[in-house]
């Protein structure tokens, strides 16, 4: 299940789930041959609350990153759209306006 959901084999998820549980992120449960891990979530606000400081930073960067990739997308569909003799030239018309005079 998690190798088709996530790319990763069950030792990676083992090594990921014993870095969590050895930096006090999750806790595990042994019944059996079976382990139950759980989220801490005390110690995910704790980094949450570290996060906080370089969000007020990043929050209107990363906005603005937002808007200026909206805004190239925006600007490459709009010239893919131009039909090849109405596209503007560098004298300013068009070449069948152009054709016209």
């Amino acid at each position: 299940m998690i190798r088709a959901e996530f790319a990763l084999s069950q030792p990676a998820v083992s090594q990921h789930l014993r870095v969590l549980r050895e930096n006090g992120f999750a806790s595990v449960r042994a019944e059996g041959a079976r382990r139950f891990y759980a989220v801490d979530p005390t110690s995910l606000s704790e980094v949450d609350v570290w996060l906080d400081r370089f969000r007020g930073f990043w929050d209107q960067r990363l906005d603005a990153l937002g808007t200026e990739l909206a805004r190239g997308r925006r600007a490459s569909r709009s010239r893919a759209g131009q039909q090849p003799d109405t596209a503007p030239t560098s004298q300013g018309r068009s070449a069948s306006e152009r054709n016209m005079t």
